[in-house]
C-alpha cells in the first residue's frame, strides 16, 4: 500500500507522538530525521515507528526520540524502513 494508517504504540517516540497517536504512512524514500515505520529482521512482523538517524549498507539506523523508552538500532541493529510518517491524524491533526 504507498499510504497506511498506523496508531502508535508505546512512549519510545515522545514527545513528538504519544501512545494512542495515529499517523499517516507514506512508501517513499526517508532522509535523516524523517519519523519512519520500520522493522528488524530479529522481529519479524512487528512494526515499529522511529526516527531515522543514518543510513547504512544493511539497513537505517533508527532511534526513538525517548531513548530510555526505545528498543531500536542501538539494541537490535539496522532497520528496514518501510514507510516515512508525515501526518498525524488524530488526536491533534497536522503535519510532522
Amino acid at each position: 500500500m504507498p499510504v497506511r494508517r498506523v496508531v502508535v504504540r508505546g512512549p519510545s517516540m515522545a514527545p513528538t507522538l504519544a501512545d494512542g497517536d495515529t499517523v499517516l504512512a507514506v512508501r517513499k524514500s526517508p532522509k535523516p530525521g524523517d519519523v519512519v515505520l520500520v522493522t528488524w529482521a530479529s522481529r519479524p512482523g512487528q512494526l515499529s515507528v522511529k526516527r531515522a538517524k543514518e543510513e547504512q549498507a544493511t539497513g537505517w539506523h533508527v532511534e526513538g526520540d525517548f531513548p530510555d523508552a526505545s528498543t531500536d538500532s542501538r539494541d537490535l541493529g539496522p532497520a528496514q524502513v518501510h514507510a516515512v510518517i508525515r501526518w498525524r491524524l488524530w488526536p491533534r491533526p497536522g503535519r510532522l
